[in-house]
C-alpha cells in the first residue's frame, strides 16, 4: 500500500489550516497511533513555515512551494520544494541550542522536526530548488 497526494501553494503564512485540510487525505485508513498522527502534522506546519518565514523571507507571496506526502505501509514521507537561499540544514541544527535552553525563536522550529523525524534533510535539487525531505515510521 502507499499513497501519494501533492499540492501547490502560495508563499502565505496563513495556508497552514489549508495544508493540514490536505494532508488528511493521507490518513485513510486512520493511523492508530495519534501521537504519531500529531507529530506528522506538526512536521508538516514546522516544515511549511521555515520555508515561508526563511526560504522565502524575500520572496513574492506568489511564489510557489510544492509539497507530496507519500504513504507506505510504514513510514510516511514529506518533501517540499521551495526557492530561495541556500540553507546548511545540518550546521544549523548543530549551531542551535537544544530546545530545553533555546529561548530564541530562531531554530526552535528546526530542534523539534530534527527531534521527531526519523530522517531530515535540506539538500538542492537539479532545478536550481531545495527539498526539504522529512520522514516518520509508524
Amino acid at each position: 500500500m502507499n499513497n501519494k497526494i501533492y499540492l501547490q501553494i502560495n508563499t502565505d503564512i496563513n495556508a497552514t489550516n489549508e495544508i493540514l485540510s490536505w494532508f488528511e487525505q493521507i490518513n485513510q485508513p486512520p493511523l492508530t497511533n495519534l501521537q504519531i498522527w500529531w507529530e506528522l502534522q506538526t512536521l508538516l506546519v514546522e516544515g511549511f513555515i521555515n520555508i515561508v518565514e526563511h526560504a522565502h523571507k524575500n520572496l513574492p507571496k506568489e511564489t510557489p512551494i510544492e509539497l507530496e506526502v507519500i504513504r507506505f505501509k510504514k513510514n510516511i514521507e514529506i518533501r517540499m520544494w521551495s526557492s530561495g537561499k541556500p540553507f546548511d540544514l545540518v550546521k544549523q541544527l548543530q549551531e542551535t541550542s537544544e530546545l530545553e535552553d533555546n529561548q530564541q525563536e530562531r531554530g526552535r522550529g528546526l530542534k523539534i522536526m530534527s527531534a521527531i523525524a526519523d530522517k531530515l534533510s535540506y539538500e538542492p535539487t537539479e532545478d536550481n530548488r531545495y527539498c526539504l525531505f522529512i520522514s516518520k515510521s509508524y
